[in-house]
């Protein structure tokens, strides 16, 4: 199947589309306007009624009236120009692809391919890949308020922003050797110290109404604690006791920084060690030459004298049981903000200087304990240089016989392959989320759906279906499918199904490896079960008939069977598994052809799982305005109740707010964000396994959803030769 680069197939349809959307646009961008003047955020409330004379009350006061004349004047050219949109709508394409080419420093680093990452030779043993989910409610101004939310292109920018600058962190693994502690600190969590330099940026508060794409601020703050030891230490052997940290004695930061022997100028990121070049150099600034020959450490500024010649299990810097794994992310780049479409090399699409960073940078204090290592952070985040060396293992956790690691993280995972996005509605949002989402993601399918009609007996279709899918690996074929059920406010949308097909490496035969991707929005309205099992049959049966005919060679050629990687349905389902009046969903067939790595069970999930609907009154709090603040909420039960969306019971009205009341509440909120993977398909000797799964609070502020991640591992059951 051609992927579709543009939205018609003849250049005069383009531009009758363009006129006709030109003549309906100013009608269009004034009732809304005029509707989101009227409902305000409680945001807005608040402002107001600490300043009922405030300058936003005034500029409501006077532009309401205006609005309302201006769109009654554009109504005769809004019908002039919907005559002519309407009818282009049943030959325009159901979806947008774009790309873009990766810049030439991706290609150095051997993180992109020909044609993105991984399009390579597949290793034997396999490949972890990972995949993201996010409602990020970009639905017309005037109707995101309804979700007390608001400004939706401002929104759209910072979502990018946030996902892309979560995704680009180091990947750094930290493997704990201890018998009592069988966690694995892996690739996605939490930020690092960099060399103390900090980068300030957005304050990711929503009460920040504007924001601008000029250049991040790069004020440096001076050191204020050791990186080895915290402050408090009484017997650093790295600093004096008069301690004196910017002292030029210090053997780890000298007067300036550009002669710090751990953070050197050309540092790229190697994973080699920063202290310990190979073969100990001579010249190793923690040991003197006398340290070599395997007689001990004596004028180690981190032992004394007295160090035996096994390292202490408490330095951080000679670790017995402790592994650290470091891998440079992609470099952000700084080009002019462009698109192009289906593999044309003459543009490229850039970014603002504004993208390097994405909150506040978070500085990581590594300190040794009896029996294992201990990191704490303030849990805060940026986009940091690669020059970083230390970092905290994070929040997570196993349960029992739990395989995988999981845990409620403020970032997106690093080096994230896969992002479905769903309620991208907004077509100006549209545009700016995709700029920002493909300075790391070269692949994207947007603008899915139709609008209008789709034969003469289909509901108008005002809104398209919202999905929204990024990958790093090249997209051989894509589908999209309308569900024909949809009711009440809800059949205003096209909400449906994404199917795509994306290419992740090459076997030794030649054979393609691929992945199969859906991204999903199914039925909101809650009383309406009978609706969404319906949609998920037609899921179910069209992700088959996707998966069937992409298989199939051209006619005329004979290409060896594609080898399948793996099947994963990403979106918001809009039912839970532990609610009463969601049974039906719970039991149905799509959960014994999928996995969901939260469920033990219909009507039971597992005990770490969380909600991912957040209650929309609380989202201005101080409490959750930010993402490191929203985690620390999550991760305690009494929050989780304050601010998760939980099932509706017959006392309480499902519509009001749940903030102070003393109804109990079961399980941790309502979990209707999912990743469901599937191992029917694949090769014999091949298996899935999952890594870590993580709930996501970086969209904080912006979003009335928590995001969901997973990493999957694919082995192959071969090793390396």
């Amino acid at each position: 199947m051609v992927l579709h680069i543009t939205p018609y197939s003849s250049a005069c349809l383009h531009f009758l589309d363009g006129l006709s959307w030109s003549l309906v646009f100013p009608c269009y961008w004034l009732l809304d306007r005029l509707l989101a003047s009227c409902v305000a955020t409680s945001l807005e409330k608040r402002q107001r009624s600490q300043d009922p004379c405030s300058f936003l009350t005034v500029c409501v006061l006077i532009s309401a009236p205006l609005y309302l004349l201006l769109l009654l004047a554009s109504l005769p050219f809004a019908l002039l120009g919907f005559i002519i949109w309407a009818p282009l709508q049943a030959v325009r394409q159901p979806y947008l692809y774009t790309y873009r080419r990766p810049d030439k420093n991706q290609a150095e680093q051997g993180q992109a391919g020909p044609g993105g990452v991984g399009t390579g030779e597949w290793r034997p043993q396999g490949r972890s890949f990972c995949f993201a989910s996010a409602n990020v409610c970009l639905l017309p101004d005037s109707l995101a308020r309804f979700n007390n939310l608001s400004d939706t292109h401002r929104r759209a920018r910072e979502v990018g922003k946030r996902i892309r600058n979560g995704a680009s962190r180091p990947q750094i693994k930290i493997y704990i050797d201890s018998p009592t502690n069988t966690s694995i600190s892996a690739a996605s969590f939490s930020s690092l110290a960099t060399g103390f330099r900090r980068t300030s940026s957005l304050d990711q508060r929503p009460d920040q109404t504007h924001t601008t794409n000029g250049p991040a601020d790069g004020e440096t703050e001076p050191l204020t604690e050791c990186p080895i030891h915290p402050s408090g230490a009484i017997d650093c052997p790295v600093h004096p006791p008069a301690g004196d940290q910017g002292s030029s004695e210090c053997p780890l930061h000298s007067d300036t920084t550009a002669d710090c022997p751990l953070h050197s100028a050309g540092t790229n990121g190697s994973s080699d060690c920063p202290v310990h070049t190979s073969g100990e150099a001579s010249d190793c600034p923690m040991h003197s030459t006398g340290a070599q020959n395997g007689q001990g450490h004596h004028d180690c500024p981190m032992h004394g004298d007295g160090t035996q010649v096994k390292p202490s299990p408490d330095c951080p810097l000679h670790t017995s049981g402790v592994q650290i794994s470091i891998s440079a992310p992609e470099p952000d780049p700084q080009e002019d903000e462009a698109e192009t479409g289906n593999h044309r090399p003459g543009e490229q699409a850039g970014g603002d200087t504004g993208s390097m960073t994405a909150s506040r940078e978070s500085l990581a204090r590594y300190h040794g304990s009896d029996g294992g290592v201990g990191i704490s952070s303030n849990n805060t985040l940026s986009h940091v240089p690669r020059t970083s060396i230390f970092k905290r293992p994070g929040r997570k956790r196993r349960h029992g016989d739990e395989t995988f690691d999981h845990e409620i993280s403020a970032f997106f995972p690093a080096n994230l392959d896969f992002l479905a996005l769903q309620e991208v509605f907004d077509h100006g949002s549209t545009t700016r989320l995709r700029r920002q989402l493909h300075r790391y993601f070269p692949y994207v399918l947007s603008d899915v759906g139709r609008y209008g009609w789709k034969g003469c007996c289909s509901r108008f279709k005002f809104l398209n279906s919202g999905l929204m899918l990024a990958s790093r690996y090249p997209i051989l074929d894509a589908r999209y499918e309308c569900y024909p059920n949809g009711r009440g406010e809800d059949a205003l949308a096209a909400k449906g199904a994404l199917f795509a097909k994306v290419h992740v490496g090459t076997s030794h035969q030649e054979q393609r490896v691929v992945g199969y991707l859906t991204c999903t929005h199914l039925h909101a309205i809650e009383v309406d079960a009978s609706v969404r099992c319906e949609q998920l049959d037609w899921l179910l049966q069209w992700g088959a008939e996707f998966r069937q005919s992409s298989s199939q060679p051209p006619e005329g050629e004979k290409v060896l069977e594609d080898l399948v990687a793996f099947d994963v349905i990403l979106g918001d389902l809009n039912f839970d598994n532990c609610s009463s009046e969601d049974k039906l969903e719970q039991q149905h067939a799509l959960f014994t052809q999928y996995k969901d790595p939260c469920r033990l069970g219909p009507g039971e999930d597992k005990p770490w799982a969380l909600g991912t609907l957040l209650d929309p009154s609380g989202l201005y709090d101080d409490e959750v305005s930010s993402p490191e603040s929203l985690q620390k909420v999550m991760e305690n039960e009494e929050g989780r109740k304050e601010y998760l969306v939980f099932p509706p019971s017959k006392s309480q009205c499902p519509a009001s707010s749940q903030k102070g009341r003393k109804i109990p509440l079961k399980g941790n909120g309502r979990r209707i964000d999912y990743i469901l993977y599937s191992d029917e398909g694949l090769q014999p000797d091949w298996k899935l396994e999952i890594e870590e799964f993580s709930f996501v609070t970086q969209l904080a502020g912006i979003t009335d959803h928590l995001s969901v991640a997973m990493r999957l591992a694919v082995s192959t059951g071969e090793e390396e030769p």
